[in-house]
Order: C-alpha cells, then structure tokens, then sequence
C-alpha cells in the first residue's frame, strides 16, 4: 500500500445533522442543501455521479449535470445511445451521487428511471447553446472512433447543414427522470463519526431512519 496515498485524510468539522433538523420529506430536504450549496458558490454545483449497470448487473459510473428537479424526480440529458443510455434501456434503474466538499456533503439518490416526454426535451434542447446542440448531432456517443478528426469532420458538416435553419433536437437525445425510492444525506464529522440520515419510500410513505456512519 502506498503510505502516501494511505495516510491522506480530512477531518470533518462543519456542521452536524440530527433528525429533528431534517423535513418529513427528502426532496424539501434536499432544496435546503441544495440552496446552501449554490449560495456556497461551490464550482458545478449541479454535477453528480451517475451509476448504472448492465442487465448483468456490471455497473458503470461517470459525472453528469442535474438539469432539474421537483418532487417526481431528478433529471438529465444525454445521448439515449450512449452506453449509459444502452445500460438504462436494459437495466432502468440508477443511482446519484452528489459530493458538495466544501460544505463536507453528500446526496445519495437511488431510484428507478424513465425517459421524460418528447416537449421536455424539445424544451431544454432549445435552451442549449448552438454549439452543444451541433455536437449532440456529430457524436456517436460512446462508439469507438478512429480519431478526433472524426469528430471535427462531423461537427463541421452538421455546422453546414443547419446554416441558417433552426437546429432539431436529434431524436436519439433527450431527457431522464431517476424517481427516488431512497434519498441519502450524509455530513461528514470529526473521527468518522458521520450523520447519516437516510429517506426511504413505502408505498408512497417516505420512512426517516438514522444509519450508522
């Protein structure tokens, strides 16, 4: 084991949560975090760790952005044929991490996930910058490729394409919805001793238990 990296460790400090502090409901629970943490500044506010797995349970994980959320769910975009994508149509379920270090946090979401409607995506799609909305169409995303000019030649054709014409959103991208059926808030304290309050959903009952650190 490498001493370097083993004897790497921060104590937490900060704050503490108890049961009483905490809403009945996990998602007014999270907008109090949620509004700390983007008063915070903290840089990517917004971004998650996103797991999914294949039908045989291999799992993968990488950080995307939350676009929106409300009491049915937390929501992203991406590529349906992304290998995220590909995952979810086999394995429709998925869990969010949120880690907000500067305030010694952590989200974590578990729940199954949905496409949102076409108009949802429609929507954000048009909000996007005109470069993001040119690369949702060059990219296979995930597929295997030769090299980067692959990708340029593709952004450059695209950019041709819609010269003067509005830009659709392709119908291989669009929007997710991951319903929680578990809401984990974590804050870190001194000798590991974390709060850990954990919101789980029993027939449309969210049940608040304290977990061991």
């Amino acid at each position: 084991m490498n001493p370097s990296i083993a004897h790497i460790r921060k104590d937490y400090i900060l704050q503490s949560l108890d049961e009483k502090d905490t809403n009945a409901n996990p998602i007014a629970q999270f907008t109090r975090w949620w509004e700390e943490a983007v008063n915070s500044e903290i840089d990517e506010v917004n971004a998650m760790t996103l797991c999914t797995a294949t039908k045989a349970g291999i799992p993968s994980a990488r950080i995307v952005l939350l676009k929106g959320y409300d009491h049915n769910g937390f929501i992203f975009f991406t590529n349906y044929n992304s290998a995220k994508g590909k995952e979810l149509s086999e394995n429709p379920f998925a869990s969010l991490v949120f880690f907000w270090k500067e305030l010694e946090r952590q989200v974590c979401i578990t729940g199954a996930v949905e496409k949102i409607n076409a108009k949802e995506s429609d929507d954000y799609f048009n909000s996007r910058p005109e470069g993001s909305k040119i690369g949702a169409w060059a990219s296979p995303q995930s597929s295997v490729i030769e090299a980067r000019d692959v990708i340029e030649a593709a952004y450059i054709k695209h950019i041709k394409q819609f010269t003067n014409a509005a830009i659709p959103r392709p119908q291989h991208w669009g929007g997710y919805i991951v319903k929680p059926t578990s809401v984990e808030f974590w804050q870190g304290r001194q000798s590991r001793l974390h709060d850990r309050i954990r919101y789980t959903k029993e027939n449309d009952t969210w049940i608040k238990q304290r977990l061991a650190p």
